[in-house]
């Protein structure tokens, strides 16, 4: 299996902590050396292992956030 390379670019949020110090984070993600994408994922308490999360581009985040306001809370 190939390694996979990252950079955190920018920590925007932390989403929620768990009891074991793993993060829910929504960053700025650069994989492989690629253009940065936002991603929401979980990460242990030094970033040296990661859940599975999911990677948004400028355009889908947009969008996201358009339906999070349109929510009735």
């Amino acid at each position: 299996m190939a390694e996979i390379k990252f950079e955190i670019i920018e920590n925007i949020a932390v989403l929620s902590e768990s009891p074991k110090g793993w993060k829910k984070e929504l960053n700025l993600i650069s994989w492989n050396g690629r253009e940065p994408k936002y991603d929401i994922r979980e990460w242990s308490p030094e970033h040296e292992k990661m859940g599975k999360g999911v990677t948004l581009s400028d355009e889908e985040v947009k969008k996201l956030k358009e339906a999070l306001n349109n929510i009735d809370k």
